[in-house]
């Protein structure tokens, strides 16, 4: 199973955005992304790549469903798996994502 990330766009710069996971930085490629985003724009981000800007009016309920996934699963959670192995995917060496 793929499991996209939700992050918030800081900084856009050509087809790069520099995005905020729970608390990392990362830079995202903006060649496939579904429509234009701008800083505070919130996206999901899937291996390095923003797939979807998420809409205003979403962002709220997939950010809660999201820490709640990570809080609440076993150990053994396959989607919670899937979305922690994304996180470290995506973040800096010797800083892992939400766990």
């Amino acid at each position: 199973m793929c499991l996209g990330v939700p992050g918030r766009v800081l900084v856009v710069d050509g087809l790069t955005a520099t995005v905020d996971f729970w608390g990392i930085r990362r830079q995202v490629r903006l060649d496939v992304i579904d429509q234009p985003v701008a800083p505070g724009d919130y996206i999901l981000n899937h291996v390095g790549f923003a797939i979807r800007r998420i809409p205003a009016e979403e962002i709220g309920e997939t950010l809660a469903l999201y820490e709640t996934l990570l809080a609440e699963a076993r150990k053994d959670d396959l989607m919670a798996a899937d979305l922690r192995a994304e996180m470290s995917a995506t973040a800096p060496e010797g800083r892992h994502g939400v766990s």
